[in-house]
């Protein structure tokens, strides 16, 4: 999709971190947008601060609820008539933890809204927007953390975010035997440390899926780049607006992997194949940084 002026664009997770900034970028590029969030108050803020920058409006979303996003697609096609744009970006993550001191809820928490959320909103949308005829792309976020190389000690959100880009390959190649007009894309956030809401998304984890016992202090935005520092690894603060503007032009050009510095992928996946090939562990532990 060349061209994103005056098309219909739905951001989830749209009311902070990378999906606010790309709530700012779609709308600077003359795009109607309907922001979905979770939480109300973080959704009045982005609607006040970017109601005079377009077309824009807000629907509480959980996206981990079929209901939820089958009741947000009805109101984008109620208010506008179509999508053409469909950005899956809503994501939450749990404490750092090993894989057996886990617990039942941080799975179904997570995975719930990570991976669930993107399989609710595509099965709410796709199908209409393939009935509407229009051209239209689906962009699903997920993370080098799992759909690149895993980090060991986030099993629970390196797996979530694996799934999505699996998810999102087999979805890229349906969409093209079908023969529609849409397509597919994985979003990368990338090109640095992200200082985003992820970090404190237990604020919006809840109550009936509370962690079963206590856990670590979650690490801050400033303790991941210590370890990543101490274990020799550079990782610059990524500005959100500037990533926005690139998936946006991923877009544009059709490409499926939407990522800053995908030639570094490339060399960890060329690396990770080489070590499935002699039947090792693919995660290069040397350049795990230790929390």
């Amino acid at each position: 999709m060349k061209d994103i002026s005056g098309k219909v664009a739905v951001v989830t997770g749209g009311a902070s971190g990378i999906g606010r900034s790309l709530v700012k970028e779609l709308l600077a590029a003359d795009a109607r947008v309907v922001i979905a969030d979770v939480e109300q108050k973080a959704l009045d803020r982005v609607l006040q601060e970017f109601s005079a920058n377009g077309e824009v409006m807000g629907v509480v979303t959980d996206v981990s609820s079929a209901q939820s996003c089958e009741a947000l697609a009805d109101q984008v096609y109620d208010t506008h008539g179509a999508c053409h744009l469909l950005f899956n970006n809503a994501g939450v993550a749990a404490p750092s933890a090993n894989v057996w001191e886990t617990t039942a809820n941080d799975w179904t928490w997570v995975h719930g809204v990570n991976v669930h959320g993107v399989m609710h909103c595509i099965r709410a949308f796709v199908p209409r927007m393939i009935a509407g005829g229009d051209e239209g792309h689906v962009i699903n976020t997920s993370s080098g953390d799992g759909g690149v190389s895993p980090l060991p000690y986030q099993s629970v959100y390196a797996a979530s975010k694996a799934a999505v880009s699996c998810l999102t390959e087999c979805l890229a190649a349906q969409l093209l035997t079908e023969e529609t007009k849409l397509g597919a894309s994985i979003f990368y956030p990338s090109g640095g440390l992200l200082d985003t809401g992820i970090w404190t998304t237990d604020r919006n984890r809840p109550a009936d899926l509370a962690r079963e016992k206590p856990y670590a202090p979650v690490p801050t935005v400033q303790d991941f780049k210590i370890a990543a520092e101490a274990a020799g690894m550079e990782l610059p603060i990524q500005d959100l607006d500037e990533l926005a503007r690139y998936c946006l032009q991923g877009v544009r050009e059709q490409r499926f992997i939407i990522m800053i510095g995908l030639e570094s992928a490339e060399a960890t996946l060329l690396d990770r194949a080489g070590r499935i090939g002699r039947a090792e562990l693919p995660i290069n532990l040397a350049e795990v940084p230790q929390l």
